[in-house]
């Protein structure tokens, strides 16, 4: 089911639907956001349609007349995908294949997608390969629309029924065998963590594509996969960092994402444990993305949901060799707007009045690092100290970068 396969860009269209919980602005956000996710996968947006609705209809989540333009737009431009922002039902699924007679994928089933082409380790495809199957299972009497099912009654049950109800079992089997699999997996990972001994543990954590798996490699020099693309690091990884005299170790964990699939949350669960068990989050955020405070939210909410929000933190606002802003004339009369606000006024806002210790760098050109490390250094200092009170510092903290300067 995961076998990775290179992909020929498809041409696809995006729907989203603006309701009383989901204004027109923030409908944009997440449709950008799909437009990037679809590129990731390997597709091509055509086009946006977005209708307005009170609630999305519950036979084929659009109205009937907007699903008609889209068939028709379809028709006209040989479009082979139609992505849907949010999840669809299997009875949506189903409607919406039979009304626009192409590929219909939600939201879902799209970072699902994501995932497989990007699971590397046996752990990570086995935590995708999860997350798929039950994804599937209560969608899977749309895969048999080549078989005519009939109507129940005596003498009117055909072999559809029973080859679905068939894969239904086998696929409840191979679900049950991918958990057992996974609670093997998570035992020994479970002692892997305590074989790392009382070691400081620190963990990267934020949203898709904020550039933790750069900053991984720049503290640990190592050499993490990172790409500009939402979910290029599935795999966990841990590396030993040592900054001044003091040794700890440091965890790129996957990426976060607005609308995270329920299957997904609860498959990656022991990926998740590296976050929970962690002693320092050092949270990872993207200052020139326009919305990064809907994403530093976004991640607060999954710490929440996980129990990991009361740990220490360092909040790292990365990318700000990549930050601009609309400056305004100083006659210019108009409101101001987020796009107005200089890198120096946002941090008079609530990042300089944070109760976390905040820096603002560059993971990519290492502007402002030695702050960053002196500041991940008294963090992991201070939980030395109380777990080893008694282990005193010889020397005091020096910064290894400046010393190799020196030696040059």
């Amino acid at each position: 089911m995961l076998d990775k396969k290179e992909h020929n860009y498809e041409k696809a269209i995006l729907v989203g639907v603006i309701t009383q919980n989901q204004d027109e602005d923030k409908l944009t956000e997440y449709m950008d956001e799909l437009e990037f996710l679809a590129f990731t996968a390997g597709a091509t947006v055509q086009k946006r349609f977005t209708q307005k609705l009170t609630v999305p209809d519950s036979k084929t989540f659009i109205g009937s007349g907007k699903a008609q333009e889209i068939k028709e737009y379809v028709k006209e431009n040989e479009i082979g995908t139609v992505i849907f922002d949010d999840e669809l039902s299997p009875s949506q699924l189903k409607n919406l294949e039979k009304e626009i007679e192409v590929k219909i994928l939600d939201r879902t089933n799209l970072i699902l997608d994501i995932f497989a082409q990007r699971a590397q380790t046996s752990y990570a495809r086995t935590q995708v390969e999860l997350a798929q199957y039950q994804y599937l299972l209560p969608r899977l009497t749309r895969m048999w629309t080549h078989l005519e099912r009939q109507k129940g009654g005596i003498g009117m049950r055909g072999p559809g029924e029973t080859e679905i109800e068939t894969d239904r079992r086998i696929i409840r089997d191979r679900i049950s065998l991918l958990k057992e699999k996974l609670k093997t997996i998570d035992r020994q990972m479970a002692t892997q963590r305590n074989n790392r001994g009382k070691v400081v543990r620190a963990a990267l954590v934020g949203y898709t594509n904020v550039g933790k798996s750069t900053l991984m490699n720049a503290l640990s020099k190592s050499d993490v996969f990172a790409e500009n693309k939402l979910f290029a690091t599935l795999d966990t990884t841990v590396r030993k960092v040592v900054i001044g005299n003091l040794p700890f170790l440091l965890t790129d964990t996957v990426g976060f994402i607005r609308k995270l699939p329920t299957q997904l949350v609860e498959s990656f669960k022991s990926t998740l444990d590296e976050v929970r068990e962690a002693d320092l989050l050092i949270h990872v955020v993207d200052i020139s993305h326009e919305s990064f405070e809907d994403q530093v939210e976004s991640v607060n909410n999954i710490l929440m949901e996980i129990n990991a929000h009361q740990k220490p933190m360092i909040m790292v606002f990365n990318k700000i060799d990549g930050f601009s802003y609309d400056r305004k004339d100083d006659d210019d009369l108009t409101p101001s707007t987020k796009k107005n606000i200089s890198l120096e006024e946002w941090k008079k806002t609530w990042m300089g009045k944070s109760k976390y210790p905040t820096v603002f760098i560059s993971a990519l050109t290492k502007e402002n690092f030695p702050e960053m490390k002196k500041m991940i250094y008294d963090e992991v200092m201070k939980i030395h100290i109380s777990r080893f009170p008694y282990n005193d510092f010889l020397f005091e903290y020096f910064d290894n970068d400046e010393e190799e300067e020196n030696n040059d």
